[in-house]
């Protein structure tokens, strides 16, 4: 009787984690990722309608992202990500049973929509189960862990994508997509849920929307919080599909550039996995990988060498970190029934940020090159953790 009350929740923080890391994996396990875009070219779409595409697909995001989140705090955040996936599994299936414009704007609505569903509903469940669990201190190991899974399954993606396409063609590369898919919102409803009760008790979705943004405005920590997610998470998030661009930069053949992409996207996986014993250092120690990643990113960039590439992986390990514990901050300050909702604000914040970055990195890619674009962009986490070190220092 007396190992009951541990060994419960136990027994539902493996459910949840065993659940989690297997939705995070096969939720990035989509073989069509590397090849999409040679599936629109092959079609016949000029680069002007595959360009539409992905503005498309960005605007979708950011039109869903906070009403999803506000759903998601009205309903089953557990159905929500079981639901995303089935959307994000039809469009694929619409790419490459009826190859065409129409069906590829088709597509990436659904998988925008089937986004932004997962978006906040996924870190609010996870975070509140935990909670339920007596473990919300384990929140930033669990979430690091799950980005690292994430990135495992993008790198096993990378690597089957090309012999599936040799083997069957568009045909089979979409099929296992699908079917990934599919294993994802079955996995998803293994998610346990135990709200104490629906948020659609009081009041409607303006009600919600409007209670949370009350929240945020009225609380210094949780709007800090907020504003700190998307001023970690946008400018590297823009910066990692340019890699490739810099690595090329170095003369190197374009066999080896995957090779190269792929050691950087290992250091980011390590970051991911620090993200638990990270999460004592504090307001100063996050300041500090801030600055330390920073200072990497630009010294690394700037070099134009094999040693400069590794460099710019510690940079983005750093960038990973502080984004699990930027997130972390902002769970440990949302109450749970606007727990999703505000977490969808900061992720349309990281995406609003996020074009912002991409429309800089064009401007000043006009007449720099790559590596003096990255180290010029290394500037806002800079002006980040001085802004935190003086948030630290500042009376409450």
């Amino acid at each position: 009787m007396s190992l009951s009350p541990t060994r419960v929740p136990t027994t539902g923080v493996r459910r949840l984690t065993a659940t989690l890391y297997g939705y995070a994996f096969l939720d990035d396990f989509v073989l069509l990722y590397p090849v999409y875009a040679l599936l629109f070219a092959g079609t016949g779409l000029s680069l002007h309608e595959i360009s539409s595409l992905f503005a498309l697909w960005s605007l979708t995001c950011v039109l869903l992202e906070v009403p999803s989140g506000v759903w998601a705090d009205r309903v089953s955040r557990r159905r929500l990500l079981w639901i995303g996936p089935l959307l994000t599994a039809t469009g694929f299936a619409l790419w490459v049973a009826v190859p065409s414009y129409a069906a590829f704007a088709v597509g990436f609505v659904l998988w925008g929509a089937g986004g932004a569903l997962g978006s906040g509903a996924l870190e609010a469940l996870v975070y509140d189960e935990l909670d339920r669990c007596d473990a919300a201190g384990r929140y930033a190991r669990v979430m690091g862990r799950a980005r690292a899974a994430r990135l495992l399954g993008t790198v096993a993606s990378l690597g089957l994508a090309g012999p599936v396409l040799a083997w069957g063609g568009y045909p089979a590369v979409g099929g296992a997509s699908v079917l990934a898919c599919l294993l994802t919102a079955a996995l998803a409803t293994r998610f346990p849920e135990r709200r104490e009760r629906p948020a659609t008790a009081h009041g409607g979705w303006a009600e919600t929307l409007r209670t949370g943004l009350a929240e945020a405005r009225g609380d210094r920590a949780v709007r800090g919080a907020l504003l700190l997610v998307p001023a970690v998470a946008a400018v590297w998030g823009a910066l990692d599909e340019y890699v490739p661009l810099l690595v090329r930069d170095l003369g190197v053949t374009e066999a080896a550039v995957p090779y190269l992409v792929m050691l950087v996207w290992a250091a980011v996986t390590a970051g991911g996995l620090l993200a638990g014993p990270a999460e004592r250092l504090g307001t100063r120690g996050l300041a500090a990988v801030l600055a330390g990643a920073a200072l990497a990113l630009a010294v690394g960039a700037a070099s134009r060498t094999l040693a400069g590439i590794a460099l710019v992986g510690l940079a983005f390990a750093g960038f990973q970190l502080a984004e699990v514990l930027a997130d972390v901050r902002l769970q440990h300050r949302i109450e749970e029934a606007r727990r999703a909702t505000l977490t969808s604000v900061a992720s349309l914040g990281t995406e609003l940020a996020t074009v912002a970055a991409f429309g800089a990195y064009a401007l000043l890619g006009t007449d720099l090159s790559h590596g003096t674009v990255f180290a010029v962009l290394a500037i806002p986490y800079v002006v980040t953790a001085v802004a935190l070190t003086r948030a630290e220092a500042a009376p409450a």
